[in-house]
């Protein structure tokens, strides 16, 4: 594949930048990091991805959030990444925090999933290779795994900081219960928890139901996965011809039920207060997810630098007004449907 120009990073990316301390750890975060779910696959136009990871470093983005099977195809994403870390980032590795996970569908047969000592060692090692990489910051089991030990969970996740393959340990989806147990049994291996990743937007606020008040607890921090509601809480779908290109996509991560009158009409209605404070409703919406601070960053996804740089837009308005979130309340209503693992995330 032919590459354009040689990439030179904006010697002012820092300039507007903002970060916020992950939990009671050394380490900051930018207050909106970048994830590679969809739009950095093998499927998708590499030259596009490439522009949208330049520029998202050019603005002061430096967490950049993988897992093994985000693509598609399964582990492309972690490919082309890796292209991109060999070709522009390769003089910045120290600036920048690189995650990935294990815990969903990876491979065939019983050892390609889970949270199992054989998955996540294996796992983490075809992401290493994947990516060129001799250890990733940030290594996280993906999901609560009901079938193993949370025990043996823990010894593979220390044994990975251990050998050097990982910096810091990471949680996705956990309840309250087994991030606090997760917490106590990593301790107990002389590993901290560094950060817990659930789904959390004005549309899905479960979070608010214990696991932030655990967080603060224990000192983990917090990083928000989908705080646009898999693209509801943006002005896609809020005219009536809109395209529904994602809804009928066949990944499951967005339901034609989603579309309700109900849930339209929450979101022309947060529309409108987006628009009283000069925002787009994306924008808010990413700005509300980081009005508590115990939430470190809002996890984002781009299809585009046009998109990419809207969504960092949201930066420059973070206030609300006490009146704001009152309004805003009346419409931001937790909608379970929305929140595709909050069975798992509730157990």
């Amino acid at each position: 594949m032919a590459f354009p120009e040689i990439y030179a990073a904006d010697p002012e990316r820092y300039k507007a930048a903002q970060f916020r301390r992950c939990g009671k750890s050394g380490i900051q975060l930018p207050l909106i990091s970048l994830g590679l779910w969809q739009n950095f696959g093998g499927a998708d136009v590499f030259e596009t991805s490439r522009a949208t990871l330049r520029r998202a470093f050019d603005r002061g983005v430096t967490h950049f959030d993988l897992a093994n099977n985000y693509g598609p195809p399964y582990g492309s994403a972690e490919e082309n990444f890796g292209k991109v870390l060999r070709t522009d980032f390769a003089a910045h590795r120290d600036e920048l925090i690189i995650s990935s996970k294990a815990g969903w569908d990876m491979w065939p047969g019983p050892y390609g999933i889970g949270a199992s000592k054989k998955y996540l060692v294996s796992s983490l090692d075809q992401s290493l290779k994947r990516m060129g990489l001799e250890y990733v910051d940030i290594f996280y089991t993906h999901r609560p795994d009901f079938e193993t030990p949370m025990e043996e969970t823990a010894s593979a996740l220390a044994q990975i900081v251990r050998q050097g393959k990982a910096l810091y340990i990471g949680i996705s989806s956990y309840s309250p219960d087994r991030t606090r147990i997760m917490s106590d049994l990593l301790a107990a291996e002389g590993v901290k928890l560094l950060i817990h990743q659930p789904s959390y937007s004005m549309l899905n606020r479960f979070i608010e139901q214990g696991l932030l008040d655990t967080l603060s607890d224990l000192g983990v921090g917090c990083i928000a996965f989908s705080p646009l509601a898999q693209g509801l809480l943006t002005d896609k779908y809020l005219n009536p011809g809109a395209d529904k290109t994602r809804v009928n996509s066949g990944d499951g991560s967005f339901s034609e039920k989603l579309l309700s009158e109900k849930n339209l009409a929450n979101v022309r209605a947060l529309n409108e207060i987006a628009k009283q404070r000069g925002q787009s409703l994306a924008q808010m919406a990413i700005a509300w997810a980081l009005r508590d601070e115990r939430v470190t960053t809002a996890l984002i996804g781009a299809r585009n630098v046009q998109q990419l740089d809207d969504s960092l837009d949201a930066l420059k308005n973070l206030a609300f007004s006490k009146d704001e979130l009152t309004e805003i309340d009346k419409y931001a209503v937790d909608t379970p449907e929305i929140d595709l693992w909050r069975s798992v995330s509730s157990r």
